[in-house]
This record gives structure tokens, sequence and C-alpha cells, in this order.
């Protein structure tokens, strides 16, 4: 009862990849870490950085890893994962009713995964939710819907694609009386090339999934193919108790092929179909540069067994560039829009000089954009800085404020380094005792071997007073914690 039949596995998937020979002819690991390595330092050396300098030297590396990790569903077998995990339940013997083998519906909820967007090789978020209804008297292990899914999950994908694939496999490899699945899905937004990577029409006003591209879509087989059957409306009904309502979900015909922010950059293509060698030729307005990083995505595309000229991935090379170049280090100055900071006020103190300093003042919530140079994966969030100034003084613009929130986002960057080099550039431009905190949620901590789904990190940097005054200290950051539970109401 535990074992499974081979020809539950003679179905084919859309994609033509075989159940039962989920096998890539993929190059030695070692050979195809080096390969995108290269591809890397190719992107790095584009956008006008050194591979060699500190803090990037293992970066080609980390991204080749973290790619191999992300796409590892090409190299694993659905029947691996399945046979053996179906054991036998019975059910009611009357036949009367549904329940445990007979027939019961078996729904596992809230899967946490992510996986890479085939449009532009950034990760996105997906909350699956698994329902099938058992046949044969048998039941799977419910672990192995997770990994079933996350099978799928592991390759370069589009979410009604993911779903279908993930029902497919599982239709076929347990062979039950039908199976439902059901994603929700967060893509981040694609900020144009030229326009401010916290531009706030673009960006998520606070932390979470605010501001990001949502796709809710689902998939059915066997007794799921009728969508207004008795079984759907168990499912939903047991989805709505986690909150989960499904009447604003995508219809299943119009797909979810335009769900990509960055899907407004598509290049041409003819009748369906492109070469290998004219994928990569998106622009004749791309220089060397440019167009050297396109084919490095395309080679990496390659690397990991894809085909860069299959239709969904041929204009992917240009898309993900387009994306870095938002980060490409230049000689960009700060906007300062002409404001003259009167500098603090001097007086004598028990022969020591201190600040007359009375005031603080604060911008909080602004939001922004970064690369993480460890792992060419996006982390955004929020700043807020504090500083103090001379009573009477006009405080500092929170134009010019986002200003350098922007200047210092828009590179490849560390949040410990952003944070502290937003404080030095506003005390040292405007003579501030300053305090910045910055909240950020990092793509390579979520999408990557970790996992670690809902984290966040909060750096603090501070400057003058802010150090040696704890009541100063603790009032900014009041202020952030009163701004902050406030926008969560």
């Amino acid at each position: 009862m535990g074992a499974l039949d081979e020809g539950h596995f003679a179905g084919e998937l859309e994609n033509g990849v075989k159940l039962g020979s989920l096998e890539v002819d993929l190059k030695d690991e070692s050979e195809t870490t080096v390969e995108i390595e290269d591809a890397v330092k190719v992107l790095l050396q584009g956008l006008g950085e050194d591979s060699n300098r500190e803090g990037l030297k293992k970066t080609p590396l980390r991204v080749a890893k973290a790619l191999r990790e992300g796409t590892r569903g090409y190299r694993q077998k659905v029947k691996d994962i399945v046979q053996g995990a179906l054991f036998p339940e019975a059910g009611l013997d009357s036949g009367v009713g549904q329940a445990g083998g007979a027939g019961g519906l078996v729904v596992v909820r809230d899967l946490e995964l992510f996986s890479y967007c085939e449009s532009c090789l950034l990760p996105f978020q997906v909350q699956c939710h698994v329902g099938y209804v058992p046949s044969g008297q048998r039941v799977l292990g419910l672990s192995k819907l997770s990994r079933v899914a996350d099978v799928f999950a592991k390759r370069l994908q589009d979410p009604q694609r993911l779903a279908d694939e993930v029902c497919s496999a599982l239709q076929n490899g347990i062979n039950p009386a039908g199976v439902a699945v059901v994603l929700q899905c967060w893509h981040i937004q694609f900020p144009e090339v030229g326009r401010s990577c916290c531009d706030q029409s673009h960006q998520p006003t606070k932390m979470g999934m605010q501001g990001w591209v949502r796709a809710f879509v689902y998939s059915g087989s066997g007794v799921f193919e009728n969508e207004k059957g008795d079984v759907w409306g168990d499912l939903l009904a047991l989805l709505k108790l986690r909150g989960i309502n499904m009447e604003k979900t995508q219809n299943r015909t119009s797909g979810s092929l335009c769900w990509c922010p960055s899907r407004s950059l598509d290049v041409p293509v003819f009748n369906g179909h492109a070469s290998a060698r004219n994928c990569c030729k998106v622009s004749s307005k791309a220089g060397p540069s440019q167009s050297a990083m396109i084919s490095a995505v395309a080679a990496i595309l390659h690397s990991l067994g894809e085909d860069p000229s299959r239709k969904e991935l041929v204009g992917t090379p240009l898309r993900f560039v387009q994306w870095l170049i938002n980060f490409k280090k230049s000689n960009l100055e700060i906007n300062l829009n002409g404001f003259t900071s009167a500098k603090p006020t001097m007086h004598q103190e028990n022969g020591n000089a201190s600040c007359n300093q009375d005031e603080m003042q604060s911008e909080l919530n602004i939001p922004f954009w970064s690369q993480c140079e460890h792992h060419l994966l996006p982390f955004h969030g929020v700043v807020h800085i504090g500083y103090l100034h001379a009573s009477g003084d006009r405080p500092i613009e929170r134009s010019i404020l986002e200003s350098i929130v922007h200047f210092y986002g828009c590179k490849l960057q560390v949040q410990e380094r952003l944070t502290r080099q937003i404080a030095e550039t506003v005390s040292s431009a405007f003579g501030a005792e300053v305090m910045v905190v910055v909240e950020a949620n990092h793509i390579c901590m979520v999408s990557r071997g970790i996992e670690k789904v809902g984290s966040s990190t909060a750096t603090i940097a501070v400057l003058g007073r802010f150090s040696t005054d704890p009541t100063a200290k603790a009032m900014f950051l009041h202020s952030v914690s009163e701004s902050s539970a406030s926008a969560e109401r």
C-alpha cells in the first residue's frame, strides 16, 4: 500500500518535463559555479565596481551558490519524494460520507515558498495552499506536499505555471481523486531606469508587503476541475478559516504572464521564437558594457540548465540588467537645493564649548531600495532620521533627506554602511547631531537556503549628543515606535 505504481508518472507537465525523469543535462557542479562566477564579475564590471574590492571578493561565489540553490528543483525528482510516503487509510467501510482514505479532503495551508521570476530573475514570495482528496484508501505524508511544491518553486517560474505544475505532479504522482493548489504571490516593484529608487509611487511606505505586485492563482485536477463543485466549496471554507478569501482570485484562463512589473521592458519576439544568439540583442542603443552584461545573464541562464531562447526567457537578461543599472556606481551629487543650515550656536560652560541645540526634529518612514553587494539581491525598507538643532533654526527639508537616502541607497550596499553614510552626510552637511534608524527586509535572508520568511533587520547610527544623551535617544526611538504603530493600524 505504501509503494507507488510507476505508471502514475507516465504523464508530462506542460513544459515537457517528464515526472519520472526530472533529470536535466547539467554540467559538473563546480564547473557550473565557475561559469556563473565569471558572469557575475562581468555584471560587477558593468556597474563600475571592482570585484576585487573588500566586500565584493566573494560576491560572485555567493551569487552562484544562491542561484544554484534557488534552482535546485531542476535537479530533483518528484518520484524520489513521494515514493514510499503513501500510507493505508481505509476510511468508512459503509462508503457513506467522506473520511480518511475513503475520500475526505486534506488541506495543508500557509506553505511559505520563494521562487525566481522567469521574467526578471528576481525572487518572489509564495504562500501555497494544497488540498487533495485521497483515493485507493491511501494518504500521502503531509510533509511531502510541501516538498513537492518546493521542487517546482525552485525553478524559474511564473505563478500560474507554478500552480499548474504542482497540481499536475501530485495528480500524476499519488493518483488521488483530485488536487487543488492555491497560490498567493508577491513580486517586488521594478523601478524604471532613470527614476528615483525611492519614488513614492513605486515603493512601500512601511515594512511589509504593501506596494508589491500581487497575484492570486489556482489550479485544480480531478474532482477539482469543476470550480463550482462542493469539494471546492469545502476547500474555500477551510481557507477562509485562515483569513484567505478567494473571491478576487485571478481567472485561470487569463494566466499570469503580465504579473511581473518588468514586462514593460519586453523585447519583440517574432512568431514566438528567438535564437540563442539574438535573445541578447535587445537594443541598438545598448552600449558595450550593457551588451556584455546582458550576454552574461544569458550565460547564467544556460549554466543553470535553462534555454535562454525559450520564449518566456527571451527578454529576461535585459530586464535583470535594467534592474541592476538602477544601482550603478556613479558620480551623482546630493541635491541640497541651496539649503544653508545655521551652524550650532556655541557657548562656554565651565570652560567647555557646548551646543545650544535644544530642539529635536525628525523625518520618519523615508522609503528606499538598495542592492545587497554580497548577493546582488535587493533589500528595501524605511529610514528614520532625527537631529538636534538650535531653537528657531529652519528644519532640514524632507526632500533633501530623501535625496541623501536615495544617493546612498542606489548603490551596491550593506545596511550597516548605508545607515552610517546617511548619518555622517547629514551631520557634516548641516552641522546637526544626528541619529538614523534603518529598518529593512532583505531578499537574501528569505530567498536562499535559510529562508527566514518575515525576518527584518534594524540598524542604528548615532552622532553627537545622541551617543551620550540617553534621553534624546529614547525620545527619538519613541517617535519611531509611535509612527510604526500608527502605520500598522
